[in-house]
This record gives C-alpha cells, sequence and structure tokens, in this order.
C-alpha cells in the first residue's frame, strides 16, 4: 500500500484510487452513499474511483474519515501520494503538455515504475521498438491527424522511451508478440523495411526483451485491438492497461477488463511461434526485403 518514493504523478493517483475502491468496497455503502454523506455529485466519486481525476488532500481526508480509516501510517502514506498525484504539470515538459495526448503522457509515467510489460500489436511496430526511420515513416502516414508539432514531439518521445526502456540496464521485463502482418507489411522502403527487421531481431537478444510472432495460419484472433499491460510489481492491483486506436488513446484501471487483457495476451503467447522461429521467421524477411533493395 505504501507509496513508493518518487512516484510520478498518474503512478500515484493510481494507488490512491485503488485504496479508496477497497476501502469502499469493506463497507456496504456504494459511490451514491458516499457522495451523499459528503454532498457532492455521484459524477464526482465515480471520477475519482475512476482516476480521472486526482483527489485533493482534503477530499481524501473526508472520504477516509467515511470509511473509518484512522490507521496514521496509512493516512500519511495516502496523503503523501494524493499530493504527488496533483504535481501533473510540475514534472511533464511544456512540450509533452501541448503536443502528447493524457493517454500517453500517463503511459509514459507507468512505464518509468514498471517492472513488466506485455504488448501485443496487430499491425505495426510498438513505438518504443521503432527505428529512427520508420518511426518517421509512421508519424508522417498520419500527417492527415497529426500537426508537424505533434509529429515532432512523438518522434523524440518514442526515441527517449525506447532508451529508457528497451536499451538501459535493468529495464523491465518486456514481452512482446507481433502479429504476422506486422514483419510482413513494408513501412519505409526496402532497406528501412529490413534495417527494422534486423534491430528487432538484434534486440530479441536482450535478456529482458522476448519477441515472439502470431503466424496467418493460427487462426482466429480476439478482436481486443492493440493493447500493453503494465505491472508495478505490486500484485494484481499494480496492473494497468494501455489501448490506443487511429484516433485516441486511453489508460484503463478497471480490473475485469485488465484480467480479460491478460487472459488474452495468455493465449497469443500459447499459439504464437517460439522466440528462436520466431528470430528466424524475422531475419528471412528482413533477406528478402535487403535482396529487393539492392536489385
Amino acid at each position: 500500500m505504501a507509496a513508493a518514493q518518487g512516484d510520478p504523478p498518474a503512478v500515484a493517483r493510481q494507488r490512491v484510487r485503488r485504496a479508496l475502491r477497497r476501502f469502499r468496497d469493506a463497507t456496504p455503502l456504494s459511490q451514491g452513499d458516499v457522495a451523499k454523506k459528503l454532498g457532492w455529485s455521484l459524477s464526482k466519486m465515480q471520477r475519482i474511483e475512476a482516476g480521472e481525476v486526482a483527489v485533493s488532500v482534503t477530499d481524501l481526508r473526508a472520504l477516509l474519515a467515511v470509511y473509518e480509516i484512522e490507521d496514521s501510517a496509512r493516512l500519511e502514506q495516502l496523503t503523501d501520494s494524493a499530493r504527488a498525484a496533483r504535481r501533473q504539470r510540475y514534472v511533464t515538459a511544456p512540450e509533452h503538455r501541448d503536443y502528447l495526448s493524457v493517454g500517453m503522457r500517463d503511459l509514459m509515467q507507468f512505464e518509468g515504475k514498471a517492472v513488466s510489460i506485455q504488448i501485443y500489436q496487430s499491425d505495426t511496430y510498438p513505438g518504443v521498438l521503432q527505428t529512427p526511420a520508420i518511426a518517421e515513416a509512421i508519424l508522417t502516414e498520419n500527417r492527415k491527424v497529426l500537426t508537424e508539432d505533434e509529429r515532432r514531439v512523438r518522434f523524440a518521445a518514442r526515441m527517449s522511451r525506447r532508451k529508457n526502456l528497451i536499451e538501459r540496464p535493468g529495464g523491465p521485463d518486456y514481452s512482446v508478440v507481433l502479429d504476422e502482418a506486422v514483419i510482413r507489411r513494408q513501412f519505409g522502403g526496402p532497406a528501412e523495411a529490413a534495417e527494422q527487421l534486423e534491430y528487432l531481431a538484434e534486440i530479441a537478444n536482450r535478456p529482458n526483451v522476448r519477441i515472439r510472432v502470431m503466424p496467418f495460419r493460427s487462426g482466429h484472433i480476439p478482436a481486443t485491438g492493440p493493447f500493453q499491460i503494465l505491472d508495478m510489481g505490486e500484485g494484481m492491483e499494480s496492473l494497468v492497461l494501455y489501448k490506443e486506436t487511429y484516433l485516441r488513446d486511453e489508460m484503463i484501471y478497471d480490473e475485469d477488463e485488465i484480467n480479460i487483457h491478460l487472459e488474452v495476451f495468455d493465449e497469443l503467447s500459447k499459439r504464437a511461434l517460439s522466440e528462436t522461429k520466431s528470430q528466424k521467421l524475422i531475419l528471412a524477411e528482413a533477406a528478402v526485403l535487403r535482396a529487393s533493395a539492392a536489385d
């Protein structure tokens, strides 16, 4: 329960949200009951428990009084987390506030604390695994929905995330399942696409990185779309889910939805090729592209 030292705002907000939900679940009170006792709107309670807003220290103390939580150490821990959760503007670079989505900013904070990350991608490479050339090509393809500044800042963020998550010693355990369509689809020219695949095969040799390919012959794939599950290393309650589509992205904290995606990832992992066979397939496709580029 204790807040870890140096928790970024998104992680601190999640700690407070989960604790408050546990406290209420231990009572017979509904969200509406608590809101009525405190003279709040129901929507305020819902936003707090959904992690959409950072609760103030004053509101936190009011909630803890309703739940009859009197342990001084626990009160201090949650108060510290509530204060940290409201420091978003002080720890986020101005360019990130201006040009990155809220979901992406929160994702980057959770990535910094995660001990393991599970990713499924059905149509493109995860941002942190993209080479500079491929990141530029993919962002350029989205120029109809992204401004030049948004593309510039997103590119810089991807390169920074790659360095912090994949290339630094002691990074989180990084487990990736890619649909075969990802490695077959050509992003950029043949040489750039080959370089991307070769980089993928290279980093798959790192001790904390596991990359597996879901072959076409594996049959039907659950219609979840791409997703990431991040684990802060404190049990089921420390898991968060990130989902991204063409026009929007979001962090999801609902435990039922997280559990569904955990089951999907487990099933995908069982049906994917082994790491060794995946690497051979990736390098074989890279060789085909190299030959094409040489023609």
